[in-house]
């Protein structure tokens, strides 16, 4: 494992011998340097409700127009054969469809123009009490008729071990192109469950990004784990139209399942980091994963 010079302590253990449980150690809404909490457009009842269960949902953060303006620009992305021969194209195994294309913020001027939007941005540097930047984008596919899901896992997990961050200062949102039903594999998020830190067993293979993309390995909690945690919290299973948005905490325990059913499920995905809170070397790998997964310095706040 690489040792960063500027790294004092690892505040959350992980990819050991054995699952280690850690209470969080860093706040889930953050303040300005002056001890206040950041305004902006989240009202203080929301933001008692994301601190408390680690998400909150906008019913329509972006307007039909624009979710037109989106859904086209994903379609162009994914059936740009220069696009999908890209790294940054993630392919399912078995249909050969793209499920991801990361770094849509830099692919895509539509994209970038949303990053930046105010009614986005301004959500993150509310929560994260800071400045931010753009960790990861990505626009995710899930056509009908067998798209594979996205098994349990904290991001925090992984972004902490092979991208390192080292605190949980980080925020993602997911914005619907497509209704959300109860049956196309949509979000699932154990509420409460960012409270705590789990830490899984065993180590982190060379190039582990490669597979997890397309199916978790490395970074997977345990079914005892995940029982416990299902337990104590409960599922929350999220539904919505398109231009719908959900925000969570980098540490909610989270998936989504396949979709069989005939109606396609995708959304554009952005996670937000602090500048306060910048990457170092991984906690728990080899070596960093590329910076179109996670970013690497020059860091660059988005206005």
């Amino acid at each position: 494992m690489t040792t960063a010079p500027e790294r004092t302590a690892d505040l959350y253990p992980t990819r050991g011998a054995t699952e280690v449980s850690t209470p969080r150690q860093d706040p889930v809404v953050w303040a300005m340097p002056d001890g206040e909490r950041a305004k902006g457009p989240i009202d203080d009842a929301e933001l008692s409700g994301f601190e408390r269960n680690g998400f909150l949902t906008v019913d329509q953060l972006i307007t039909p127009d624009e979710v037109d303006v989106y859904r086209a620009e994903l379609d162009r992305l994914i059936t740009d054969p220069v696009i999908r021969a890209d790294e940054r194209s993630i392919i399912e195994p078995t249909s050969q469809d793209v499920r991801s294309v990361f770094e849509v913020h830099k692919l895509s001027e539509a994209f970038a123009k949303l990053v930046s939007d105010p009614r986005v941005v301004g959500r993150a540097q509310q929560i994260l009490g800071s400045e931010v930047y753009v960790h990861q984008s990505r626009i995710n596919v899930k056509p009908g008729f067998g798209a594979s899901g996205f098994y349990w896992h904290s991001d925090f997990e992984t972004w902490h071990a092979e991208d390192g961050l080292p605190n949980m200062r980080t925020v993602s949102v997911s914005i619907a192109l497509t209704e959300n039903y109860a049956t196309n594999g949509g979000l699932m998020i154990m509420p409460g469950s960012h409270h705590t830190f789990l830490g899984c067993a065993g180590a982190t293979p060379k190039d582990n990004y490669k597979k997890s993309l397309q199916m978790q390995d490395a970074g997977t909690p345990s079914d005892e784990a995940l029982t416990k945690l299902a337990d104590a919290h409960g599922i929350r299973l999220f539904t919505g139209r398109a231009g719908s948005a959900t925000w969570f905490d980098c540490n909610c325990m989270h998936g989504s399942g396949d979709n069989i059913t005939p109606y396609p499920r995708s959304n554009v995905f952005i996670v937000f980091n602090s500048m306060e809170n910048q990457a170092v070397e991984p906690f728990a790998a080899p070596v960093p994963r590329p910076d179109f997964i996670g970013a690497r310095p020059p860091f660059v706040p988005v206005r």
